[in-house]
């Protein structure tokens, strides 16, 4: 669905791959292992946002060659973390397949300020690209804001939308919207739904309902739920992912805003707390600044400084 551009997400994880790469790189590069530049080595991880437990267990793998003789240098030890890392994201891509006698729903849900609204936009125009037709529902009735927004994004990118007054009530506009899609013949509709605090229970019960709806109306959907996460969080982003993935039955992560964080780390926090795969990366303003989350491009991004140093 997706193009996947190795060096658009090398540019978007420059920040990132500075303060992690940048960092092992003054550390191991040029040097003979040893014990305490292990432990060293532990402490860089743990800063870089990845988590104590992945860090420790990453760590661990490196110690283990070491004392078998088989991890020498500086250079083994990237190699080693390359490998574990690149093991522990790879997931399921991104499934968007093409409608037959219902559309594709993706229901996209997140917390207020995480970017939100604008990767709904970016969806959008990736799958207008691949050809789809598409439309949008603002589900999000409690921000006049933000059906605002989205409706800026809809004229932009050319495609229709579906939206209520104000207040509305949000699983009526999912439902209007689920009626259309079906009327229309779209290929996908995606729905954009409240940016709501993880901890407000009400609010989540409302992610509930908008479920049950789009289940009755087209069985089997939603076939997508991607949660929204800010990159520039780092490790406070698992908290609102561990509470949306049991209220809104969350099959994949959008990390948005990669491009502007030097905590690209957490993406190792994420999914391993989760165990949900991150699927698509947000790395600039433009609805054209995604790209599906590869776990081979983003890890080889990371340690590109090390390696041409």
């Amino acid at each position: 669905m997706f193009r996947k551009t190795f060096e658009a997400l090398r540019r978007g994880a420059q920040r990132t791959a500075t303060a992690i790469g940048g960092g092992l790189r003054a550390l191991l590069h040029g040097r003979d292992l040893d014990e305490a530049l292990i432990d060293q080595l532990e402490t860089a991880l743990i800063t870089a946002d990845i988590g104590v437990r992945v860090a420790r267990e990453l760590v661990q793998e490196v110690r283990t060659q070491f004392r078998a003789g088989i991890a020498r240098k500086g250079s083994d030890a990237i190699a080693i973390l390359k490998q574990q890392l690149k093991l522990r994201l790879r997931g399921d891509d991104l499934q968007i397949a093409r409608a037959t006698s219902a559309p594709t729903v993706i229901l996209v849900v997140g917390v207020n300020g995480s970017g939100k609204t604008t990767s709904v936009a970016k969806i959008a125009k990736a799958l207008q690209d691949e050809g789809r037709t598409v439309l949008l529902a603002a589900a999000d009735t409690f921000r006049a804001g933000a059906v605002a927004q989205l409706s800026i994004w809809a004229q932009r990118l050319g495609v229709d939308i579906v939206k209520g007054a104000a207040g509305a009530d949000p699983a009526a506009v999912v439902f209007d919207a689920m009626d259309a899609a079906v009327a229309r013949g779209v290929d996908t509709l995606v729905i954009d739904t409240a940016g709501r605090l993880h901890t407000h229970d009400g609010l989540m019960r409302e992610l509930g309902k908008i479920r049950s709806v789009i289940a009755k109306r087209i069985p089997g959907a939603p076939h997508e739920t991607l949660l929204v996460l800010d990159a520039t969080t780092g490790q406070s982003a698992i908290a609102q992912a561990s509470i949306f993935r049991e209220s809104a039955q969350v099959t994949g992560v959008f990390l948005a805003k990669l491009d502007g964080t030097a905590r690209g780390g957490s993406v190792v926090a994420i999914r391993e707390a989760l165990g949900v795969p991150v699927k698509l990366v947000g790395i600039g303003e433009t609805p054209d600044d995604v790209q599906p989350f590869d776990a081979d491009s983003f890890v080889d991004a990371l340690f590109d400084q090390v390696e041409s140093a």
